[in-house]
């Protein structure tokens, strides 16, 4: 069994079903990641793992027992919210603490434990500080290390870095799966961000309409996607002759599927064409690489692999 294992678990709120007779196994250690649009299920699915949110039918066990038989707060899971959630009139060690200091931990394995969580985040030296004298990425951290010190069983991220702007986000990206390799914390994640969650996780829960709909590694589900809605979701993708194509598989060749390029646009590292052809519009993405590019109105022809 797995360590972590949902089984048909189901959600209504009256006649809406948020969650739908979903069942999926986490392995300990673990990173995945519940990625989806806005109202797919997936913050109750979470909800309903942390004990927030009562399912409606279905079980969830953790390393065996029932989760559903224990209180939210004896769950032994570290949370992480989107607000962060940290309190105000409490330093930095203060906030990390609290959660030690509702287990009874005593005071010198208190200290301890907050400042070895403290280094681990990168805030050793932020003990004494307030929240409101911290930037967002840093009061980030200080959101995950309260969770982590603890020891959680489970680490649960609900869109924990939606709050930072893009250059921080891909930054904490990194450090956070640093963080979760060197703790091997098994961890789930809620996030509409698709390249959030294939960065992070060892395998993707792609949700829609309160199911899951692809359960694999980033790299299988974006280049196998299972569904249409999946292969959609994941990234850019082309419809070509009931092949799903992605847009950066396809390149300018001498001889190939014709068409004229409709849109050129340049977007740093890369260049976004929209060329028209008897299949209808195709998305290109060519990296670049300092080369002529085809410009808007050209004729030009498309290839590209099986693979």
């Amino acid at each position: 069994m797995a360590f972590l294992a949902l089984e048909g678990l189901t959600r209504k709120f009256g006649t809406h079903l948020a969650v739908d007779g979903l069942s999926l196994g986490v392995e300990k250690g673990e990173f995945v990641a519940l990625l989806g649009p806005s109202g797919c299920g997936k913050t109750t699915t979470l909800q309903m793992i942390a004990g927030f949110v009562e399912p409606t039918s279905g079980a969830i066990a953790l390393d065996g027992r029932d989760l559903l038989a224990v209180k939210p707060a004896k769950r032994g899971l570290g949370i992480v919210f989107q607000s962060y959630a940290l309190f105000p009139h409490m330093t930095v060690a203060e906030n990390v603490a609290f959660g030690l200091e509702m287990q009874g931990v005593a005071t010198a394995e208190r200290t301890r434990r907050v400042a070895e969580t403290l280094e681990l985040v990168g805030l050793g030296t932020f003990a004494a500080r307030y929240p409101r004298q911290m930037s967002g990425g840093q009061q980030q951290r200080v959101a995950l290390a309260r969770a982590l010190v603890i020891r959680p069983q489970i680490l649960l991220l609900d869109e924990p870095l939606s709050n930072l702007d893009a250059k921080l986000r891909e930054e904490m990206q990194i450090e956070l799966r640093q963080i979760q390799r060197s703790v091997g914390t098994t961890t789930i994640l809620v996030t509409h961000d698709q390249g959030e969650a294939m960065a992070l996780s060892d395998r993707i829960a792609v949700m829609n309409h309160g199911k899951v709909e692809q359960f694999a590694p980033p790299h299988e589900a974006y280049e196998r996607p299972a569904t249409p809605f999946v292969a959609s979701f994941l990234g850019k993708t082309n419809l070509v002759g009931g092949t799903t194509v992605r847009p950066e598989k396809i390149s300018f060749a001498a001889s190939g599927l014709a068409g004229r390029v409709k849109t050129r646009i340049f977007q740093g590292n890369h260049w976004l064409y929209q060329v028209d052809t008897p299949s209808g519009l195709v998305t290109v993405i060519r990296q670049n690489s300092g080369e002529t590019m085809p410009g808007e109105g050209e004729t030009v022809h498309l290839a590209w692999g099986t693979t």
